[in-house]
């Protein structure tokens, strides 16, 4: 259940997140906005970490696959394309196509067994699911 509401809020933070990016966008610009972003994200982790457990931060020279490292990198353009996304189509279509792409890449990467992850054999319900959705984003779409 704690996972279930978890999903939920991060959801509904990316939501919000992507329309404060958008506006900050309006106003500065695209690689400002994205730059501050990473900046105060990374204030806040700093802030955690010192007031937490204070792990050792030598650690992250230990991680065994190198590529793993490039969340931070694909995190920044995360923010880009959220935020471009959003001013192009506005939140509730941008969300929508968002999230049925993580689903589909999430998928792919179970199905192939991806970056690590714990390979999980095709089943027609997921594809028949993906499907769906995607025929709920056509029907939001839709105007008359």
């Amino acid at each position: 259940m704690f996972g279930f509401l978890i999903a939920l809020l991060s959801g509904a933070l990316m939501s919000i997140q992507g329309v404060f990016n958008t506006e900050v966008t309006k106003q500065t610009s695209l690689w400002v906005s994205t730059g501050w972003v990473q900046l105060t994200a990374l204030a806040v982790c700093v802030a955690a970490w010192f007031f937490t457990g204070r792990e050792s931060i030598t650690a992250i020279f230990q991680v065994e696959h190198k590529y793993t490292l490039l969340g931070g990198v694909i995190g920044a353009f995360i923010t880009v394309t959220v935020i471009q996304s959003m001013s192009a189509l506005g939140p509730a279509k941008s969300v929508m196509l968002i999230v049925i792409s993580q689903l589909a890449v999430a998928y792919l990467i179970e199905l192939f067994g991806l970056f690590g992850a714990d390979k999980q054999p095709f089943e027609w319900r997921k594809l028949i699911g993906m499907l769906i959705s995607i025929v709920g984003i056509i029907i939001f779409k839709w105007q008359k």
